[in-house]
């Protein structure tokens, strides 16, 4: 089954400037959560789909345990070399199912993981949250992690009065994927979203999802596409762009070692 978009991990030095630059984009932010793993997030959330903005605030906290290795090392790790979008996250019905198909495909990056943590309504209610994550692992780019998210309490978590947002942005409509050799990443992209094919373009592929597509381009098309530098493809493909859908305005934006590209509603 095609898995669509679920959340984008933006790693950033300052989670606090950060969140005030996304704010002055007119983007809604949430408050700051702490993770017993020493990463701290402040969320953005849209309908089905949000970004987390996540830094490694407490790494004295750091553990054996999975969510410290491959969320809370790895941020670090990407931080050192600067900020940008680290993690790409697909939604899922079943993260146990997810993590067997990964399996089978020889793409199994670690064991399922479970977090539980307690959130807060916009009144400030404390309200229990639960998420199953499923990794991937394409071996030959190292400066992406990839995993799948089940959400055991969505009505906990998802709220309206959290995506609503002054600059008419509405949902996320893709992320963009610079790759040297985009056809090397073909078959994991594909294995990963349980999309049916990819569609060809002249620079690369499109992988269309249930909720956004996956635009994988080389350095050169992301240049002539957006008229900016590419990220540094040295340890392989980035993560490069995030694609919004519905803003008031067309544009575009860097934000911490990202792509911000808004796409005005019509």
């Amino acid at each position: 089954m095609p898995r669509g978009l679920d959340h984008i991990v933006h790693a950033v030095r300052d989670l606090d400037a950060a969140a005030a630059l996304y704010e002055s984009l007119g983007f809604t932010v949430g408050a700051r959560n702490k993770h017993s793993w020493g990463t701290h997030n402040r969320i953005i959330q849209f309908d089905g789909v949000f970004i987390e903005l996540l830094t490694l605030a407490e790494p004295g906290k750091l553990g054996d345990d999975g969510f410290s290795k491959l969320f809370g090392a790895y941020t670090g790790d990407y931080l050192k070399r600067g900020e940008g979008l680290a993690l790409l996250i697909l939604e899922s019905h079943d993260a146990r199912a997810d993590e067997k198909d990964f399996r089978a495909a020889g793409i199994a990056a670690s064991d399922g993981l479970r977090f539980d943590r307690e959130g807060k309504r916009p009144d400030g209610a404390p309200v229990k949250v639960a998420f199953s994550l499923a990794f991937a692992e394409d071996k030959s780019a190292p400066a992406i992690h990839f995993a799948t998210c089940q959400q055991h309490y969505p009505e906990n978590f998802w709220n309206p009065a959290f995506q609503n947002h002054a600059n008419g942005v509405t949902g996320i409509a893709g992320v963009v994927v610079v790759a040297d050799v985009p056809a090397r990443h073909r078959d994991f992209l594909v294995s990963f979203s349980g999309a049916s094919a990819a569609r060809d373009k002249d620079d690369g592929f499109i992988i269309e999802l249930p909720r956004g597509v996956i635009d994988v381009m080389t350095p050169s098309g992301f240049t002539g596409l957006f008229g900016v530098a590419p990220p540094d493809t040295t340890r392989g493909p980035r993560l490069a762009a995030i694609r919004f859908s519905g803003a008031r305005a067309a544009g575009k934006q860097a934000a911490c070692g990202a792509l911000l590209l808004f796409e005005s509603a019509r």
